[in-house]
This record gives structure tokens, C-alpha cells and sequence, in this order.
């Protein structure tokens, strides 16, 4: 189990996952239209005149329902996009080196300082740092430059049709049409990425109805025109989301060679007893609960990760994704990046090594979470106890492809 979790991340999931992807895949390319074939039209009018009652439910007049649907068609290209996250088929490294950008870096340094008071303030009511917030609308949308361009209606209507991930695209395009009813947001307002996010926090719709704030609070949050509700968007989030005023996300450790790997959690004080250095040279802290992860194994950089590491993937769940957040706070701050290199010959698993290593390790009686091939912390902990058991030393939790081949072979398959 992570350090915090909850039920906010089925919501955040997505609000964050698509705005890098988006940048890093040219995912706009939902703009191109595929015919699609008449009878699965047909099916998808259905099916879109089937959410009636559930919309109805929500407060949703007839006129904005028929509005809303006029027109819409599927978008035959959707499922394929969700399969090609850049968080879960390249390597943590080049994740962070794409988004954790010394460019997007000095970006968010120019307009924090024209931001300086707000900024300010939004620190002051969340208790959530300025540079994670800044980082936070870097990372989602490049400071309002590339919230996508998609037709979220369309969008959440066509991964609903074909029921990805059970119901929640059918409940988020409720919630896109209960922003319409409420005049929260104009129809060309809907638009932004392949998964559904949008405005420059990229929130799911029914993330904005829950966490959208305005800088003021006198009126709708504008998170496509105003930078001000924009950041007290994200610092709402982040505080309803759990965030602890005080505790940092997660610091860059040097490891002693002394150290054994079997016990990847402790206190702050445990950790320093242990022999860990934080790389910066500055002191650990005093208070509080960390966990070793090394995103490349024992021989590359390595954190001491809290429970606000977690807080950051309530936005998005890939660890990458939350790693590169707080690696650009750092640079904005002038704190720097990472200070220890990145292994030369590091290579990303593909999907079916992810999927065979957890079909063994399931098998293993290591393993409770999903078969699919992502790699997080319910898979790390159970590689982790695996070389526990098998005598691997150094049992860091990172699996490679030989390891999966171990693992197979243990586990019979």
C-alpha cells in the first residue's frame, strides 16, 4: 500500500494523464476523423440518447441534453491513444527529462514572478507550496499553452460508448453536461484533451465541479482564461486531495553501502540513523515518514518519498508523472534537479514483461493488484519482497527484463 491513497485518485486519474501525453504524442490528432461505419453511428445515437435519464437526474434540461448530443459522433481512433500514455511505455528518465525541462523550468520562474501576490495567497489558503503549484500548471498544460484541442463531449462520449473503465466516462460526461446547464462553461469552452481533460489544470468535468474555484470566489472558476482561478484550482485540489503544509515531497538520497534493502519504510530519524544523506547536503527532516523509491534500481538516483509524493498522483497516478512535478517545483524554486546520473543502459519494459512479471508474481502469492503491465507501487513492493525471498540482493523493488524471466520461471510459467 502507498504511504496515503484514496478515492480521489479515480477522479484525478485522468484530469492529469493527458496533458503531457498529449504534448509528448501530438494526441491532437483526435482532430483527424475517421469514417466510421453507418451502423456503429446508429448504435452510438442510441447510446447517446440512452444517458438521458441519468442527465435528467443531474439537473440537465432536455434543450442543453439535445444541444450537447447534436452532432456528435464517435471518434474511432480513442481506445488506441489510451493504450500509448507516454507515463507507462517509457522509461522514468526520459519521462522526467521531457517534462522536468530547464525551459519549462525558467518558464515558470518568468511567470511566477508576475504572479507573485496571488501566488502568495493561494499558498497562504491551500498550505500547498507556489512552486508545486506552478509546476502542477507547467507540466498540465505548458502555463496554458497546450490545454489540447479536442471535443471533450465527443471524447467522453465515445470511451463511454465503449465503456472504457466501466462507468466513469459516462458519469464525467453527465458532469460535462450538468457545466453546461449551470453555465459554468460555453460549448467551445469543452474542448482539451484525447482523455477528457480541460482548461489549463486539464480537471476531468466532474473535477472541476468539485474542486474549481475562482481566485475571487464570487463567481464560476475561469480555468481557461484566468491564471489566478487556474492556480486556485490546482491549490484547492491539491488541499482537498490531502496535502501536508510543511512536509516535503520527496528528497534525493544518497544510499550507504551498508545498507541492507529490507525494509523500504521508515521515519525520517530512521533513515538518518541508517547512514541516508540528503543529496542537496542539507538535513533530513526532523518529523515525518518516507519511502526509499528508486526509480531505476539501486544504481541510479534515488528519494525518500512522503505522503505528499502521493497527494501529487491524486492528479495522475504514474510515479513519473509525480516525480517530474516535484523535480520542476525544485528547479523553479532554484533548488536545481537531480544530482545523481541516471544509468546509461536503462530501458523501459515493454507492456507484456509488466503483464508476466505480475501474472508470476500473482501466481507467487506476491501480488493482489491489476494485470497490466504498469509498473507502480504495488508492483515494486512485491518484486521487492520476491528478492527478499529469492536472496537477490540488491533487493531494490526494479524489475528487469532478466528478472522477469526469473520470475516466470519460478512461478511455473
Amino acid at each position: 500500500m502507498p504511504l496515503r491513497m484514496s478515492l480521489l485518485s479515480r477522479r484525478a486519474t485522468l484530469a492529469g494523464a493527458a496533458s503531457l501525453s498529449v504534448c509528448l504524442l501530438n494526441a491532437n490528432v483526435f482532430a483527424e476523423d475517421q469514417a466510421a461505419p453507418a451502423a456503429q453511428t446508429a448504435d452510438f445515437q442510441s447510446f447517446l440518447q440512452s444517458i438521458w435519464p441519468a442527465a435528467e437526474k443531474a439537473g440537465v434540461s432536455r434543450a442543453t441534453f439535445d444541444s450537447a448530443i447534436s452532432g456528435l459522433t464517435p471518434d474511432q481512433a480513442i481506445l488506441t491513444r489510451t493504450t500509448r500514455q507516454a507515463e507507462f511505455t517509457i522509461t522514468v528518465a526520459q519521462y522526467v527529462a521531457q517534462a522536468a525541462t530547464q525551459k519549462r523550468a525558467a518558464q515558470g520562474r518568468d511567470v511566477a514572478a508576475k504572479l507573485a501576490e496571488p501566488l502568495e495567497k493561494i499558498q497562504a489558503r491551500s498550505g500547498v507550496p507556489w512552486e508545486i503549484l506552478v509546476a502542477l500548471w507547467g507540466i498540465e498544460s505548458n502555463y496554458g499553452t497546450t490545454a489540447g484541442n479536442s471535443d471533450i463531449l465527443r471524447v467522453l462520449a465515445s470511451l463511454a460508448f465503449k465503456q472504457h473503465r466501466g462507468s466513469l466516462f459516462l458519469d464525467e460526461f453527465v458532469a460535462a453536461l450538468v457545466m453546461l446547464e449551470k453555465r459554468y462553461a460555453t460549448r467551445s469552452q469543452l474542448a482539451g484533451s484525447w482523455a477528457g481533460a480541460m482548461g489549463q489544470p486539464q480537471f476531468m468535468p466532474s473535477s472541476y465541479l468539485d474542486y474549481a474555484v475562482s481566485y475571487e470566489g464570487s463567481r464560476p472558476a475561469d480555468i481557461w482564461s484566468s491564471n489566478k482561478d487556474v492556480l486556485a484550482s490546482i491549490g484547492n485540489f491539491m488541499q482537498k486531495a490531502g496535502w501536508r503544509p510543511g512536509l516535503p515531497w520527496g528528497l534525493e538520497v544518497t544510499i550507504p553501502a551498508a545498507f541492507d534493502y529490507v525494509e523500504l519504510r521508515k521515519s525520517f530519524g530512521e533513515w538518518q540513523a541508517q547512514g541516508f544523506r540528503a543529496a542537496s547536503g542539507k538535513p533530513l527532516p526532523d518529523a515525518g515518514n518516507a519511502m526509499l523509491y528508486m526509480p531505476a534500481g539501486a544504481k541510479g538516483p534515488a528519494w525518500l518519498i512522503t505522503d505528499n509524493f502521493f497527494v501529487i498522483k491524486q492528479y495522475n497516478t504514474s510515479d513519473a508523472y509525480a516525480l517530474s512535478v516535484g523535480l520542476l517545483a525544485q528547479q523553479i524554486a532554484g533548488e536545481g534537479g537531480i544530482r545523481t546520473a541516471w544509468p546509461k543502459d536503462l530501458k523501459p519494459l515493454s507492456v507484456n514483461e509488466g503483464k508476466a512479471a505480475q501474472q508470476a508474481l500473482t501466481k507467487l502469492g506476491l501480488y493482489r493488484g491489476n494485470i497490466d503491465g504498469k509498473i507502480g507501487p504495488a508492483m515494486r513492493e512485491a518484486v521487492h519482497a520476491y528478492q527478499i525471498k529469492a536472496g537477490i540482493q540488491p533487493a531494490d523493488g526494479f524489475l528487469t527484463s532478466p528478472l522477469v524471466q526469473r520470475l516466470k520461471s519460478a512461478a511455473g510459467l
